[in-house]
């Protein structure tokens, strides 16, 4: 099990689930788990529905500075 951990500060509505979609498909293996940093105004909400679509399991969300959020995906 690793965890990969992406930066994704910056990005807007739709590109964080976009690049974690990438992610998911080309470079991570079921068990491991995906780190999130982004700081998009919708990403909290955006998440979730992404989890919901592509069957993961989204195991947190916390509150950062300036507005950003990190959560951990489980592959």
């Amino acid at each position: 099990m690793a965890t990969m951990v992406l930066d994704l500060k910056g990005l807007k509505c739709p590109q964080p689930t976009l690049q974690m979609t990438i992610k998911v498909r080309t470079e991570l293996k079921a068990g491991d788990v995906l780190e999130v940093v982004a700081d998009c105004p919708t990403f909290a909400n955006d998440l979730k529905r992404w989890g919901e679509r592509v069957g993961k399991t989204v195991l947190w969300v916390k509150d950062e500075d300036n507005g950003a959020k990190r959560c951990q995906v489980k592959i």
